[in-house]
């Protein structure tokens, strides 16, 4: 199988050269992912709220590469500030379930202040999610 990439549309990946999301065979590796709002033009002040637009981009990738969420099998958590640790990590905890994928979280400094939380992710589709995510279009 040849791979394929994944585009969201952002600037950013034509600039930076690279993909939302690349699929090789079984595998999807997503991008660092920072919950930017087009409706507000920026990202809200909220860690928790930038995680929860953060998740729906994630979401709609692995949608593209016929997968889902509950796919992940590792999550890395780049946090501006140890003060949003707890919020973020609350909102993953609510959002995946068992089995749950590993998760390594780190502070980091952005190159864009108003960034708070960027999460990466794997995932491996698993043989029954493309039946699954044809359902939900249903």
């Amino acid at each position: 199988m040849t791979r394929k990439a994944i585009y969201s549309g952002s600037p950013f990946e034509e600039l930076a050269g690279y993909s939302r999301a690349v699929v090789d065979g079984d595998w999807i590796f997503v991008s660092g992912t920072a919950g930017y709002d087009p409706e507000i033009g920026g990202f809200d002040p909220d860690a928790a709220v930038q995680t929860r637009r953060a998740l729906d981009i994630i979401a709609a990738a692995l949608a593209e590469a016929d997968s889902s969420m509950r796919d992940i099998v590792s999550v890395r958590v780049n946090l501006a500030s140890r003060d949003d640790v707890n919020a973020v990590s609350r909102l993953l905890g609510q959002t995946f379930s068992d089995p749950r994928p590993t998760n390594t979280t780190v502070i980091v400094g952005f190159a864009v202040e108003e960034i708070k939380v960027e999460l990466e992710v794997i995932a491996r589709r698993q043989a029954d999610t493309a039946a699954d995510v044809a359902k939900v279009g249903q």
